[in-house]
């Protein structure tokens, strides 16, 4: 017989669905967690929260994203995704699987566990960042929450590792958006117009080079754009959509100061309009140190190994962080395609048994 977490694991990535619409995915995780002894809330569509009363002052949390990609899956598993066009291809369904595995472990020794367990089903984390209007319901502050905890499948990393740091770990993501506005003209007559394609082509080449210019780590990158109507008239508008991603906020301050700087510039010297627009975007994922340096005290040799630095990927657990001490981790799934690919796939079997291990070892810290 398959252990509860894979069995759990093997069920969700048949049924992935997008964003905040998870009705397949919430009546799964609920049918899970109603025999057990928790009480169970919706504070934000799709959202499940499960709370284990231990009766204790203090509450540990545990975040499992729940949400899948509009991927179609070339895995070959038997249990591959029934829905065309949607896959589990970023591990959220290892995530939930391993919540839920321990969500029956703290239901069968809630009088044994120091504190309360609360645990936080969110839905959304590749969309709008579900973990902010969960947190703004007040659920934390609701549970006495002191600390918080999630796990991330990661590719790249020995299989069944856990790995993590004190400090920053995941980047702060901004998506820019360039407009520029010129003068569509016919080519003919080009000197009349004001090209737009020209401007946005050389705010891309001087964007890069500035962001390139500021100590690293930081990275800025422009994934789409889209200009003009026709081939044979001056452009009069292109959009350019990109994202930044720093850690450290007097980094991110330089790039958009920066860029907002440079738009001006090259509406001056274009006769164009130039409009930047960062979006507010995922905080950095930071650890809290001290909450880090207990839990590698008392695990001892059983503690995460140490990630020499930090990535470049975004989460919306910082939300939590911004809100309560939290630690996130990394559980390594080997040499694996890439997170959000087609054929991206786990041996379930020898790792998600050995996150469930460790996330009971958090369980019962001091």
């Amino acid at each position: 017989m398959l252990p509860s977490v894979v069995a759990h694991r093997r069920a969700l990535h048949r049924i992935p669905e997008l964003s905040d619409q998870l009705p397949e995915t919430a009546a799964y995780v609920r049918s899970v967690l109603a025999p057990l002894s928790c009480t169970v809330t919706t504070p934000i569509p799709s959202a499940i929260c499960a709370f284990f009363d231990a009766g204790k002052p203090e509450t540990v949390a545990f975040r499992a994203d729940m949400d899948a990609l509009p991927v179609t899956e070339r895995t070959g598993l038997p249990y591959a995704s029934i829905h065309p066009g949607r896959m589990h291809a970023c591990g959220h369904d290892g995530h939930m699987s391993m919540a839920l595995a321990l969500a029956e472990h703290v239901s069968a020794r809630l009088s044994e566990l120091p504190r309360n367990v609360l645990f936080l089903f969110q839905p959304a984390e590749e969309t709008f960042g579900g973990a902010s209007p969960l947190c703004a319901t007040g659920i934390l502050e609701q549970h006495h929450v002191q600390r918080v905890f999630g796990l991330h499948l990661w590719p790249g990393l020995p299989a069944g590792a856990v790995y993590t740091r004190p400090g920053p770990l995941m980047a702060r993501a901004n998506e820019v958006t360039i407009t520029v506005t010129g003068k569509s003209v016919h080519l003919s007559r080009a000197a009349e117009g004001r090209d737009a394609l020209a401007a946005g082509l050389d705010y891309y080449r001087r964007a890069l080079e500035l962001v390139e210019a500021l100590p690293p780590p930081r990275v800025l990158g422009f994934g789409r754009m889209v200009s003009g109507t026709v081939r044979n008239a001056v452009s009069g508008e292109t959009i350019l959509e990109g994202s930044l991603r720093t850690y450290q906020e007097d980094t991110y301050r330089a790039c958009r100061e920066g860029l907002i700087r440079l738009g001006v510039q090259v509406a001056e010297e274009r006769g164009c309009e130039v409009d930047v627009h960062l979006s507010d975007g995922y905080p950095a994922v930071w650890n809290h140190e001290a909450l880090y340096v207990q839990l590698c005290r008392e695990l001892g040799p059983k503690a995460p190994a140490l990630l020499d630095t930090p990535v470049l990927a975004a989460e919306d657990f910082s939300f939590y962080q911004q809100r309560v001490p939290g630690v996130f981790f990394f559980l390594g799934v080997g040499e694996t395609a890439e997170l959000h690919a087609p054929e991206f796939c786990f041996d379930d079997e020898t790792v998600l048994p050995e996150g469930v291990a460790f996330l009971k070892r958090l369980l019962m810290l001091a």
